[in-house]
């Protein structure tokens, strides 16, 4: 991500792509440590929208993302994980990070970074919580997998607004926290997502919250979703 800056600062175009076999200093959202050793995909796309769609860009690009593994074989199994985590069977496998650069009140550009687990099985401590995608598909491989996703990650909207009733539907359908008893930032259940791309936790009182910042905790386990990782 930092040498996609670099090069937009330069003057890169729209749809450059840089990709990396691993990485030094892999970071999540709120600048939290991602590990990225060979056998992941570790790549960013550089996007110059004329108008910024930041608070729903993460989750376009995630269902993109997801969509593509069903094609290639996931059938399914890929859910998504507000805001911007892709779990396969319960477990993360990747995660969408995307950055902006505005100059003065104008919106330059963004970078949509996507870590995702390939071939690299996550370490024993991590195997309860992470996972990758060869336990599933064999087959796949990261440099097989770079053209497709660099091309759905290309053809996603980033200068779109609030997201459509159809990808609401499209979300909803491999919402990983839909259901689930949350206790902060709102205790309550998840219920979806708004079209802003806000989370909706449904409280005790029938009363809907709307969650646009705070880490999400899940009630009967430690798990977190980070804060929109647009920036």
């Amino acid at each position: 991500m930092d040498a996609l800056h670099e090069l937009a600062q330069a003057g890169a175009a729209a749809g450059t792509a840089v990709l990396a076999e691993e990485q030094g200093a892999g970071r999540g959202s709120r600048g939290r440590a991602w590990s990225s050793p060979r056998g992941g995909l570790w790549l960013s796309v550089l996007a110059r929208p004329a108008s910024a769609g930041l608070e729903v860009l993460s989750l376009r690009a995630g269902l993109a993302v997801a969509e593509l593994l069903d094609r290639l074989g996931a059938a399914g199994r890929v859910e998504l994980k507000w805001p911007n985590d892709l779990m396969l069977d319960d477990r993360k496998v990747g995660g969408i990070l995307c950055e902006a650069r505005w100059q003065g009140g104008t919106l330059a550009w963004v970078v949509v970074g996507l870590g995702l687990n390939v071939t690299n099985a996550p370490p024993p401590e991590l195997a309860g919580t992470a996972t990758h995608l060869a336990s599933v598909l064999p087959s796949l491989t990261p440099t097989g997998l770079a053209q497709p996703v660099v091309a759905v990650l290309r053809a996603v909207d980033a200068a779109a607004g609030p997201l459509t009733e159809v990808e609401r539907a499209r979300f909803a359908a491999r919402d990983w926290l839909r259901g689930r008893p949350v206790s902060a930032p709102a205790a309550g259940t998840a219920a979806g997502i708004a079209a802003d791309g806000a989370l909706l936790v449904r409280r005790a009182d029938g009363r809907t919250a709307t969650v646009r910042a705070g880490t999400v905790v899940l009630a009967a386990t430690t798990a977190t979703a980070d804060l929109p990782p647009c920036s």
